[in-house]
């Protein structure tokens, strides 16, 4: 009897970037015997080759997805990002072709936060410029431009997981926390939500980038914005490269305007070591450039690569999306005695009867039944009672039924 639409040990995993090598123990601790592990992202034309064949995929934020790459991934039913981010994969040629996308949003904050707690110190202590010039000899020990970050003002762009635990952080330290968001935030501690964003610019001593990539965030900080910041404050920005106008908070460093800056991220930033990385804001001793390590720490890697890991087993094992960035969410319950039919279909008048129909006509008990649909797409998972002999007859009559994208069973 076949017990599923695709057996574990023929379902093919590959994880690329060299992900954390806990993600390969948890998914052999489930029953995935064909797990590989790749080092380094490849190019377009390597990685459609490679995932040809492919069922869950992990990648983190080197490996682009685009819509091209996702066609030639003929058997393809999930993807992981191991990372924060999922700017790197075309989310909804991934959802319209019935493929999830799970990432980690929680896994690496502190380390976020803590790079940025750090950064902060060092651009209020003057610590780029005096150790640059210790390098090149240079003996500058005096006060001039040394300040504690206790009593002055954080401002806070983004006040989601990384912006409110690195709120917690820096109000312990003795700063004033001030933060905006286009959505009503509850402030955390003593924080105080601003009104606006030219509110908050207009009274922090040093302003923080978290916001996600969107057309609205693209140059969020362009020249208009730079110039309302506070006289002789710092902008840290640890969100994503697009956020800020680079060109343009060069000029304002240079004018003496922006006393500081530290950059986590850039517009573009190089593919892989041997690509060069190249920057307006490269010479500037009074800035702080780091190569997008802000996540980067050996425990974060090892909570992102089991969180990751986990989403994408539960959905393998029991057709789970919750988690999913590009999907209907589904929080599933595990129940015994039952086989499970997991249907992607587009969200079309008529779909469900036929669905129903499949299973009334075979005089078939329906235990249970989830659909979400988002207007595009529908999933709808169906568990019937008993252990179904005719399951693979009946999955592919369901995936015969007009709009289907994909369909599967689990015993």
């Amino acid at each position: 009897m076949e017990k599923l639409s695709l057996p574990k040990n023929k379902i093919k995993v590959l994880l690329l970037e060299n992900i954390h090598k806990n993600a390969i123990e948890l998914f052999k601790r489930n029953g995935y015997g064909s797990v590989e592990l790749v080092g380094e992202a490849l190019d377009a034309e390597a990685l459609k080759k490679k995932i040809k064949n492919v069922h869950i995929l992990g990648i983190r934020s080197r490996t682009k997805l685009t819509k091209d790459v996702l066609q030639a991934a003929e058997k393809l039913m999930t993807v992981g990002c191991f990372c924060i981010g999922t700017n790197q994969v075309d989310l909804l040629t991934a959802k319209r072709m019935g493929i999830p996308v799970f990432n980690a949003p929680y896994s690496n904050t502190r380390s976020v936060a803590e790079l940025v707690i750090a950064e902060i110190i060092m651009l209020f202590r003057g610590v780029p410029q005096r150790s640059w010039g210790a390098h090149e000899g240079e003996w500058d020990k005096s006060v001039k431009g040394a300040r504690e970050i206790r009593g002055k003002v954080l401002g806070i762009v983004g006040y989601g997981h990384i912006g409110t635990q690195l709120s917690v952080i820096a109000e312990a330290m003795g700063m004033q926390v001030r933060f905006y968001d286009v959505i009503e935030k509850l402030a955390i501690g003593n924080a105080q939500a601003c009104r606006s964003l030219d509110e908050l610019l207009a009274i922090a001593d040093v302003v923080t980038m978290h916001v996600p990539e969107t057309p609205e965030t693209k140059n969020m900080m362009n020249a208009a914005k730079l110039k309302k910041m506070k006289k002789g404050s710092y902008l840290i920005n640890a969100a994503r490269g697009t956020v800020v106008d680079i060109p343009c908070l060069a000029e304002m460093l240079k004018s003496g305007h922006i006393a500081g800056a530290a950059l986590d991220v850039f517009p573009k930033e190089p593919s892989g070591p041997e690509e060069k990385f190249k920057s307006p804001l490269q010479g500037m001793r009074n800035v702080i450039l780091t190569p997008h390590i802000g996540g980067s720490t050996e425990e974060a890697q090892v909570n992102i690569g089991a969180e990751v890991a986990e989403k994408l087993v539960k959905y393998s094992d029991n057709g789970s999306t919750l988690g999913a960035v590009n999907f209907v969410e589904a929080s599933l319950p595990i129940q015994a005695n039952v086989t499970r039919f997991m249907h992607i279909h587009r969200d079309e008048p008529g779909v469900m009867a036929k669905i129903l129909q499949v299973f009334s006509r075979r005089n078939i008990n329906i235990a249970g039944q989830y659909l979400r649909t988002d207007g595009e797409i529908g999933y709808v998972v169906t568990d019937v009672s008993g252990k179904i002999e005719m399951g693979a007859d009946i999955r592919k009559e369901l995936s015969e039924i007009p709009g289907t994208v994909r369909a599967r069973f689990l015993l």
